[in-house]
């Protein structure tokens, strides 16, 4: 067994061997045994259908899988551990010691737009290789992907206002992080966690909540201390107790050129309306109006007629109704056979797959896929523009896309929608197979 080294930190970062589930390493166990470990073989992660009123998902997580591939290394930690519990056999723990993964991948673009059965990533490699990256992927592609599809959505209902992540403590500390990147790639405009953007360089916002002002004696005399530090150019949470008395207050300690109100309680709509008519009565016509509260793409929507400026959004950002699975799945669809490829594909009840590699092109009203198993896939031609982009080669890394081209390139394809597939009741787009 060879020295996976450096005490199991992997090249990258730390290793992400063990963010799997067992059943991969058995897979691979019994393949080195089957003599299938090193045979060529093509997976493909995809989702089977849209959620409901959903038209389109946006594709996020792609660095980061494309680092976690480069960070799958068994150390010396990893290697201890699986032996001590016997988890694979001598053999596989010499397989796993040497892993390396040295296929190709391909993806669409990290904030490109994604359909039913479109292959949002192409895993080519050695069996063993390839299946045992499966978890991993899915649990970054799912996650990461559903966040974004939601948010992107919300920033469209938004019509130019602001959405701000705010979703952390509704989430596992490590998922806020990446929930947090997820959502300022598919266009909010800045998130509440500050380790997201000490990591990913997202712009931080956040000023006091309701426990300041309840820790003090009056509103005035919370707004005062607010005052102090931040001066007028922030935002007052005003719904502690009474909103039109809380805006006041704000006024009153602020001066006519206070920065936001932030509203949290109530009927959203005619909260806001009322808020705008007092801020201007106050001479506050600059003065921006946030609002929160369990808010989605529905009631963002909704409040398109209300003079609000921006949206603070958290639970439905990271879970609830306004986030559904993205429900990817990461399936064998050819292994060599004969010296070439052969398309294989599951028939079971409700979860068939579409046999054979797939080429993506999209089209003004649907994803066309072209199966060919043999040809490389800068070679399958098809109408469109090609979906697809090498990731890594061989092994290497083609390109790691930075959060900033990653948010552009969203931006412009949520743009480039036709009317059909924007708002909140949209329908599903579909994708179509040509062998």
């Amino acid at each position: 067994m060879t020295d996976a080294g450096n005490g199991g930190t992997a090249p990258g970062g730390r290793s992400t061997a063990l963010l799997t589930d067992r059943y991969e390493l058995t897979m691979v166990d019994a393949a080195l045994r089957s003599g299938q470990a090193s045979k060529r073989a093509v997976f493909e992660l995809f989702t089977r259908t849209l959620p409901p009123r959903r038209a389109y998902g946006v594709v996020a997580g792609t660095a980061r899988a494309i680092q976690a591939v480069v960070d799958f290394r068994f150390g010396l930690d990893e290697l201890d551990w699986l032996g001590r519990n016997g988890v694979v056999s001598p053999a596989a723990m010499d397989y796993l010691a040497d892993y390396r993964f040295s296929g190709d991948i391909w993806g669409f673009r990290e904030g490109d737009l994604y359909v039913a059965d479109s292959p949002v990533l192409t895993v080519e490699a050695p069996f063993a290789e390839a299946v045992v990256l499966e978890t991993v992927l899915l649990s970054i592609f799912n996650h990461d992907s559903a966040v974004a599809s939601a948010v992107a959505r919300m920033v469209d209902a938004a019509g130019g206002r602001s959405v701000i992540e705010g979703g952390a403590r509704r989430a596992h500390e490590s998922a806020a992080i990446a929930a947090a990147r997820a959502a300022y790639l598919a266009g909010a405009s800045a998130t509440s966690n500050l380790e997201a953007g000490r990591v990913y360089g997202i712009p931080t916002v956040g000023t006091i909540g309701h426990a300041f002002v309840l820790a003090h004696e009056t509103e005035e005399q919370a707004f005062a201390a607010q005052h102090r530090l931040l001066g007028s150019d922030t935002t007052y949470l005003v719904d502690t107790y009474d909103i039109e008395a809380g805006i006041r207050a704000a006024v009153d300690v602020a001066g006519p050129g206070l920065g936001a109100v932030r509203i949290d309680s109530g009927d959203l709509a005619i909260e806001a309306d009322r808020a705008r008519a007092l801020l201007d009565r106050l001479g506050a016509t600059g003065t921006a109006i946030i609002v929160s509260g369990d808010l989605d793409e529905w009631s963002i929507a909704s409040l398109a007629g209300a003079p609000i400026d921006g949206y603070l959004v958290g639970t439905n950002l990271i879970t609830g109704s306004g986030h559904p699975t993205a429900s990817m799945v990461y399936k064998l669809v050819a292994i060599e056979s004969g010296g070439g490829l052969a398309s294989v594909n599951k028939r079971s009840s409700g979860k068939g797959t579409v046999g054979g590699r797939k080429a993506a092109f999209r089209l003004d009203d649907h994803d066309l896929l072209m199966v060919d198993n043999e040809r490389p896939l800068t070679e399958v031609g098809g109408p469109g523009r090609r979906l697809q982009v090498p990731l890594i080669t061989a092994g290497a890394v083609e390109v790691l896309p930075t959060l900033e081209s990653s948010r552009a390139w969203c931006r412009t394809c949520v743009a480039g929608l036709p009317t059909s597939a924007r708002g909140p009741d949209a329908l599903p787009t579909e994708s179509r197979v040509r062998s």
